[in-house]
């Protein structure tokens, strides 16, 4: 039989971060939605025929926004109302000068 000592260690186990970046990509993908929405309620159906030709364009914030809300989420450390907050007006400000830059000011 050998001659055994049980050495108790005192584990220090790593906390597991949360996981912010779900809720920044699912504010990022509903602000790009909303923004998507307000030509049609300021200049009506007929914003349909000028996002006809210029919807890459557009398309192409949808990544940018869900990577913006993801981001946000991540430095703020999924702190609720800086996520929103932020992500809101980075996308409604990103969406709207792209709007603006295609309309021709």
């Amino acid at each position: 039989m050998l001659n055994v000592t049980q050495i108790t260690i005192d584990e220090q186990r790593e906390r597991d971060e949360p996981s912010y970046s779900f809720f920044g990509g699912v504010t990022g993908f509903v602000f790009y939605w909303l923004a998507f929405a307000i030509p049609f309620f300021i200049y009506g159906p007929n914003t349909l025929f000028f996002l006809l030709y210029t919807w890459p364009f557009f398309l192409a914030l949808m990544p940018l926004s869900v990577l913006i809300g993801i981001m946000l989420s991540v430095l703020s450390r999924g702190n609720l109302l800086m996520t929103i907050g932020g992500t809101g007006i980075a996308v409604l400000c990103l969406f709207w000068m792209l709007f603006s830059f295609l309309t021709g000011w």
